[in-house]
């Protein structure tokens, strides 16, 4: 592998083709045969106007997208309760549904709501769990993504990640060919976009603090990269200390106090950890190849990085000990020509990267690779902080869109903009729950 390894990635990054912003929106494939069925009836609406959001709706397309559950279509319904009290269970078992959510929501005061659900066993016939929710009408979307996310941890065991957001870049160009780059965040269902940040000049890599509060990204400038963090709430950016060349791919410590980024300040490109408080870099590895894209290992531990050392862009892995490097790297890829883009599970066993241009998975104990997609331009991989999907970007024909895949290789699903082009995702962090 050439030393120009750097070069091209960012070459890759900024060339990809253009069309101008546009709602996200989401496109599932494929059903999957084998997803549970289960029933969530529309709920029931106390105030004296049209009621502002249909909450059932958002948890059914929740659900399904997860590609673990098959809901009901709302005309296949047997029954409109709003309550557990209502419910007939055998007329339920001739659906052969697993489980059952009902709920109301009711207008407590003027644009302040409480929406009281259930999720009921219909085999059994018994609650499962019951929650209220009190919520403004601007957090009515988020609350049915924790009701989603109450009724997914419920019947997997598995936190849900519906309640979390994602962070991505958009380019769009005008009639001159000249571009805008935007750094935005949505919830996962493509609503609720905000735009942090407009810029003519490319925006890469943007990566969330485990507080889900700020988020580090690169402004590629006439000068050269630079790297900010940027809080998602006041908009405040902060720019970090610049070096010399290059300031590239910053990742959050688990603690949040550190960025491991990649700097070639002292010649070639390395891994170095940057200590937010002090402004101070401390090398972590010290080779003549090229060393990108550091991922942290949940309980900070060591890093997963690229390195070019072996001859193509291939894993490797470093343990860390008080914040300086603890032995030699090791590689952990050993199939394909290319394999880079590393980002981690939140339990550390498990990391998805690009495989060849396809999204795989690397079993951290065995190496045991698994390949996920089909598509054959796939970037950028980002668990869910659930570690139950990866999203990703790929292309769809021409454009440059988000995809999103089980990490059993199921539901797969497009998230794309109207115009222009999108990259760069980010899962967020959990989020914590407001009731």
């Amino acid at each position: 592998m050439t030393r120009h390894l750097h070069i091209w990635m960012l070459a890759a990054l900024l060339a990809w083709p253009l069309s101008g912003r546009a709602t996200l929106t989401i496109e599932i494939e494929k059903g999957e045969a084998d997803a549970i069925p289960i029933a969530v009836v529309p709920f029931g609406w106390q105030g004296p106007r049209r009621a502002p959001l249909d909450v059932a709706a958002v948890v059914r397309s929740d659900l399904a997208r997860s590609g673990r559950f098959a809901p009901v279509p709302v005309a296949d319904l047997v029954a409109r309760p709003t309550t557990a009290a209502q419910v007939r269970y055998p007329d339920w078992r001739v659906l052969k549904v697993n489980s059952l959510v009902v709920g109301r929501m009711v207008e407590t005061e003027r644009n302040r709501f409480r929406i009281d659900f259930q999720l009921l066993d219909v085999v059994n016939g018994q609650q499962i769990a019951g929650y209220s929710i009190r919520a403004g009408v601007r957090d009515l979307r988020r609350a049915a993504h924790q009701i989603s996310d109450l009724v997914f941890e419920a019947l997997t065991g598995i936190p849900g990640a519906f309640d979390t957001r994602i962070a991505y870049v958009t380019v769009t160009a005008d009639r001159r060919g000249r571009k805008t780059y935007r750094l935005a965040i949505s919830d996962v269902d493509g609503y609720n976009e905000q735009v942090l940040l407009t810029s003519p000049n490319p925006i890469l890599s943007p990566a969330w603090a485990p507080d889900g509060e700020r988020i580090a990204y690169v402004s590629v400038t006439p000068k050269g990269p630079v790297i900010y963090i940027q809080n998602v709430y006041n908009r405040r950016a902060r720019k970090l200390k610049r070096f010399p060349g290059l300031n590239n791919a910053p990742a959050f410590s688990p603690d949040g106090r550190t960025l491991a980024v990649t700097l070639s300040k002292d010649g070639s490109a390395d891994i170095y950890l940057y200590d937010l408080k002090t402004d101070r870099v401390t090398r972590i590895t010290r080779s003549p190849a090229i060393d990108v894209e550091a991922a942290w290992l949940p309980d900070g531990s060591g890093l997963v990085f690229t390195s070019d050392r072996g001859g193509t862009p291939q894993l490797y892995r470093i343990a860390l000990r008080g914040g300086r490097p603890a032995g030699r790297p090791q590689r952990l890829t050993f199939s394909g020509k290319y394999n880079a883009r590393a980002s981690v599970s939140p339990d550390g066993r498990r990391v998805a990267f690009v495989h060849d241009h396809r999204i795989a998975l690397l079993d951290l104990e065995t190496l045991a690779i698994k390949v996920l997609t089909e598509t054959r331009l796939d970037e950028s991989p980002s668990f869910a902080p659930n570690g139950d999907m990866v999203i990703y970007a790929t292309r769809d024909g021409s454009a440059g869109v988000l995809a999103a895949i089980s990490v059993e290789g199921r539901a797969p699903q497009t998230l794309s903009v109207t115009r222009g082009e999108i990259r760069e995702p980010a899962w967020s962090p959990l989020r914590r729950r407001n009731f």
